[in-house]
């Protein structure tokens, strides 16, 4: 059993970021399974409610209802595009940028919804609730279209620009929400105004990164600051440190001079892929861009 265990981490710990969010994903659909079968009830206090007054009393659901599913092909498709876009992203992008647009995606998501619901409560059936992951994967995806328009992915027998894949995502998503207003019960207009949320993260998300600027910071910090919570101390008690003065490099730090000539190199390739495409990058570049996300 113990090896059992140490085999299970062993390859968790050599999975990317997003296979890991798959891995979360399964976890909570075989739970919500179980207890739907066992004890006849569900994940309520997970999803995310389309009543405002009852959002209040559970807010960590913005966040938490994009891990909930109980259709086996909702979850199916969701993990499928997240495995694909996930491979793609962490190919270019570091860790922490693709959980900063995926959470962030299920939060622009999930507010959309709430914002549609209340405010125009007239166009939408109420109460309902809000799950899956779509909204997050849709952040992911849009970021990549509008980050790189020009890339190019291979679709059957011809290539494809990675934006008329986002756009004609996006355009079916602002249908479905039409059809849903149209037709409440079969349509699913909630599911898509999360969806479209999450695009408009992306998009926006991409944008700002191609100005310089980063909007994931902020958001980053906390998630770090929550995640220390659960981190154990490794600081040992009178214990005396003699710090060594590194050497300066053209006025800054080696670790400073080798991170801004890292990071300079990663500009210069997704600059040419945003031109060219993934497939224009020589094996060496796509080792270093591969060894950069992780």
């Amino acid at each position: 059993m113990t090896n059992l265990n140490q085999d299970i981490r062993t390859k968790l710990q050599h999975l990317n970021v997003f296979e890991k969010l798959i891995v979360g994903n399964f976890a909570v659909f075989i739970i919500g399974l179980l207890v739907t079968l066992l004890f006849k009830f569900d994940l309520q206090w997970f999803e995310l409610p389309s009543v405002f007054s009852e959002f209040i009393i559970q807010p960590w659901s913005v966040i938490t209802y994009a891990f909930v599913h109980y259709d086996f092909w909702h979850f199916f498709f969701n993990m499928i595009w997240l495995y694909f876009i996930g491979g793609m992203f962490n190919n270019m992008f570091s860790k922490k940028m693709g959980l900063n647009v995926y959470f962030l995606g299920a939060i622009s998501g999930g507010l959309l919804f709430l914002l549609g619901y209340n405010l125009f409560p007239s166009l939408f059936q109420s109460p309902t609730r809000l799950v899956g992951a779509s909204a997050a994967v849709r952040a992911l995806l849009i970021f990549l279209c509008a980050y790189m328009p020009s890339m190019e992915v291979r679709f059957f027998t011809f290539n494809l620009k990675l934006w008329y894949i986002g756009a004609a995502i996006v355009a079916f998503d602002v249908l479905g929400i039409i059809a849903g207003i149209n037709d409440p019960v079969s349509g699913n207009a909630g599911g898509n105004l999360a969806h479209l949320g999450g695009a408009i993260l992306g998009y926006f998300y991409a944008k700002q990164l191609v100005k310089g600027q980063d909007i994931g910071k902020g958001f980053e910090k906390y998630m770090d600051q929550f995640m220390s919570l659960f981190s154990k101390s490794k600081k040992s008690p009178l214990k005396t440190v003699y710090k060594k003065k590194s050497g300066k490099v053209a006025g800054f730090s080696k670790e400073e001079f080798d991170q801004f000539n890292k990071q300079k190199k990663i500009d210069v390739i997704l600059d040419k892929i945003s031109k060219s495409g993934y497939d224009s990058l020589t094996k060496a570049e796509k080792e270093f861009l591969f060894k950069a996300g992780k």
